[in-house]
């Protein structure tokens, strides 16, 4: 289950964009940045060692090649919860070590007014209802996942005016079932949130008592279960951990330096 994003490469940044989403979007690499060291090149991340001018010039670079101003947009401190926040112009800001405001997605109708989430192997979503006008960006780490962000995400963006029916999805590139092997507790949540359908997305791990979970895929069946038709959902085949040197992976680092890429979206 796994869709063709397409990359794209200006001035040396390099991000991907997915084949279904209609509004101005990028899922970014760890590819175009000025930064050095275990943090190259495109760190995003304030906090991983870098300097402040370091992480904004990564902003501006990557701003100028998607196209958005990355100077006028929302941000959000993630704390791996449930709680999404609606955007207004009101919270357009330049990025800051210090995020306004915490929280695990972003939903807003304000055009030109892009949300980013961050991520450096949990799933990035992006969602855009274009016969509406609305779109969302969260980050769905499983303990997101399975306390149902995306339930409270399309809550949220129906409040907008959204519907189900008509919301454009997009998983992009995040850690791998190959990779992310787990304990017992993960399965069992994912059967707590997805109820029979969480059995598609586990498989046994390499270990006894280890098995390795599909994120992505148990989050693009949860929005199937929410009324957004599978025909609408792309998802990326790319691995974080196995793809380290073109993404972030914490996984892949293990307590060691590495910087954090952005999923993007504006109207």
């Amino acid at each position: 289950m796994t869709d063709s994003f397409i990359s794209h490469e200006r001035d040396g940044v390099v991000w991907m964009t997915a084949p279904n989403i209609e509004a101005r979007h990028a899922f970014s690499t760890r590819l175009g940045g000025v930064s050095t060291g275990a943090l190259s090149s495109l760190n995003l991340g304030f906090g991983r060692g870098d300097s402040a001018e370091t992480v904004l010039e990564n902003y501006r670079r990557l701003g100028r090649a998607v196209g958005v101003d990355a100077f006028s947009a929302a941000f959000t401190q993630q704390v791996h919860g449930t709680d999404v926040r609606v955007i207004t112009d009101a919270d357009r800001c330049a990025p800051d070590f210090h995020a306004p405001c915490s929280s695990d997605g972003l939903v807003t109708a304000a055009e030109g007014l892009p949300l980013f989430c961050f991520t450096a192997d949990c799933v990035p979503a992006l969602l855009h209802d274009p016969a509406h006008g609305v779109i969302g960006a969260v980050h769905c780490g499983w303990r997101s996942s399975v306390g149902d962000i995306l339930g409270v995400a399309l809550e949220k963006m129906a409040a907008l005016g959204a519907v189900p029916g008509d919301i454009r999805a997009a998983f992009g590139p995040a850690i791998g079932q190959c990779c992310f092997e787990t304990d017992i507790d993960v399965p069992d949540a994912l059967r707590a949130w997805l109820g029979a359908d969480a059995e598609e997305c586990i498989s046994p791990g390499r270990a006894p008592g280890k098995f390795q979970v599909d994120l992505r895929a148990a989050n693009a069946r949860r929005l199937v279960q929410l009324g957004v038709p599978r025909g609408n959902i792309a998802v990326s085949g790319e691995c974080t951990v196995c793809s380290h040197d073109k993404y972030w992976s914490h996984r892949y680092v293990r307590g060691g330096a590495r910087g954090s890429q952005c999923a993007l979206i504006t109207l």
